[in-house]
């Protein structure tokens, strides 16, 4: 409104860019930022339209705008992010050097700990910073995510309710209250944790707005409508693709989804096990059944896995 009214704002397409980033317009928030650095020779600038790109998951051209701005804290850990993202593991290790102890630092290695599955070494830094700031409810969030990870249910559900007591309607965790609540009993009593979230909402309907109560609802639901709802998900949700699996007919097309695939935690090694046992079975491929007896052996041989029902 004050742009268009030509009201002179100090800093006004910067506060207007941090409201889009925050708001998930990303694409909003990067022309914001593209039209600032023409009147503002802010040298950060190049790290803010970085933070937009890797939002819009551009990993390559946030590292190159990113690598444009000086030296500083959050360069290295928005290169610390674009490197995992990457696979790049030298220049992963060259970020994670100049990672300092401060709470941004450390928490942005928790989040690198976390995507690679290191859920036990990311559960530590978080708890060690609960410690400092007992009122940094976030990170509750961020320990029960680990927890779930680890198969530790009930564990996440306790250490939500601490968030849940100061935020109700956090879409994030009602949603892994209801995973959880899904891993310990069934879709049905998963569906039903989501219901504060559709009564507390002003529009319609709050599940079709938000792409992860889509994509969960149709797990809960045991696969109705994956065909319709899954596949635009498949670039925004990395679970989209082992649940669309199971629910398609044809062998084939479940192996195309996930031949490519990098198994991370035991779900993803028996799922891509079953998938390639079943083309195996269906051509005669002896290298398919083959592949995927290596892939359950790995599970079932596992020191973490083999006493589980996984496992």
């Amino acid at each position: 409104f004050e742009k268009k009214t030509r009201e002179e704002r100090p800093n006004l397409l910067m506060w207007l860019a941090f409201s889009y980033f925050h708001n998930g317009d990303y694409k909003k928030a990067l022309d914001a930022y593209e039209e600032a650095s023409n009147k503002d020779k802010n040298p950060d600038m190049p790290l803010y339209k970085a933070c937009c790109f890797y939002a819009l998951c551009q990993y390559q051209e946030a590292e190159d705008v990113a690598k444009l701005a000086p030296d500083s804290p959050l360069k290295s850990r928005i290169l610390f992010h674009t490197a995992h993202k990457r696979n790049d593991e030298t220049s992963m290790m060259t970020q994670h050097q100049k990672l300092s102890d401060s709470k941004e630092d450390q928490l942005c290695l928790a989040a690198i700990q976390y995507l690679r599955s290191h859920f036990q070494d990311a559960t530590d830094i978080y708890k060690r910073l609960l410690v400092e700031d007992r009122e940094h409810w976030a990170l509750n969030v961020y320990i029960a995510f680990c927890y779930y990870k680890l198969d530790y249910y009930d564990v996440a559900l306790e250490i939500l309710q601490t968030y849940l007591a100061n935020y109700p309607h956090s879409i994030t965790a009602v949603n892994l209250k209801a995973c959880s609540h899904y891993q310990l009993y069934n879709g049905k009593a998963a569906e039903s944790e989501l219901k504060v979230l559709q009564q507390a909402s002003n529009s319609g309907n709050i599940f079709q707005e938000h792409d992860l109560l889509q994509h969960n609802l149709v797990v809960f639901r045991n696969g109705e409508n994956a065909l319709q709802v899954l596949p635009p998900l498949l670039d925004i949700i990395p679970e989209a693709r082992l649940n669309l699996e199971p629910s398609t007919e044809e062998v084939m097309e479940a192996y195309n989804l996930i031949k490519d695939l990098e198994p991370a935690v035991p779900r993803e090694y028996i799922l891509k096990g079953v998938v390639f046992a079943a083309l195996g079975q269906r051509t005669g491929s002896r290298e398919h059944l083959k592949l995927a007896q290596q892939l359950f052996q790995l599970v079932g041989a596992s020191a973490s896995e083999c006493d589980t029902i996984p496992g």
